[in-house]
């Protein structure tokens, strides 16, 4: 069983930050990077969020663009792609603003233990969620959320989960937005202490599109490159 199209998301500063050093949402992109945002959740079935990046951020992004909206429209699709959470706890605050969100929302956690629960009996779906699926490895994973109809997917953060998709090899391509800003730090969009596998050196990304976004940004998508 095939997987899904998986771009990674990130609007990231000169010195590849995701945020400043004392940590919290990060605002970095402007009004360029937030059109190219919302270009890429119009073409997307669903989108992956960590839990850390989804409980600082309080809600995760929407379509607002009226032509966008109308793309979907037009095509068949509701208005917002699924945002789909990845979490090893089902345990989530019940008043953050996302799950007031007009948007379809699922649940990725690994697959609970029995507790009590009689033999087939279904574990209940953690609150405001409309879905569950097992937290697998990410090639089991990512094949079932095609199987349930997520054919292309995007990555919107953070650094541990991008980075443990990137380990997988799992990422199809890399839209970032360069924001004319340094923060130093620590918070790199891939974690300092993380090794990658070998093989997505330089030759495994092909630049598929360069262009200035207004406000000194610059967009950058890069495919990676795989062998037939």
């Amino acid at each position: 069983m095939s997987g899904p199209e998986l771009w990674l998301v990130l609007a990231i500063s000169l010195d590849g930050r995701l945020a400043p050093v004392a940590g919290g949402a990060a605002q970095l992109g402007g009004a360029g990077d937030r059109r190219a945002l919302e270009e890429a959740l119009a073409w997307a079935d669903g989108c992956l969020i960590g839990a850390s990046t989804l409980r600082k951020h309080g809600s995760t992004c929407l379509i607002h663009e009226a032509d966008l909206l109308e793309q979907r429209r037009l095509q068949g699709r509701a208005p917002q792609p699924v945002a789909i959470a990845v979490s090893r706890s089902a345990a989530w605050p019940a008043e953050l603003p996302f799950f007031t969100q007009p948007l379809e929302r699922w649940l990725l956690a690994p697959a609970a233990q029995p507790d009590g629960l009689e033999h087939g009996a279904e574990r209940p779906l953690p609150n405001g969620f409309q879905r569950q699926l097992p937290l697998q490895a990410w090639p089991d994973t990512l094949a079932s959320l095609a199987a349930a109809g997520l054919q292309r997917l995007l990555l919107l953060g953070g650094a541990q989960l991008a980075a443990s998709v990137l380990t997988a090899d799992a990422v199809d391509g890399l839209q970032l937005t360069l924001c004319p800003t340094l923060l130093g730090g620590q918070h790199t969009w891939i974690p300092a202490n993380h090794l990658l596998p070998q093989g997505l050196e330089r030759a495994a990304w092909q630049l598929e599109q360069s262009r200035p976004l207004g406000g000194d940004e610059v967009l950058l998508r890069y495919r990676r490159a795989r062998s037939a």
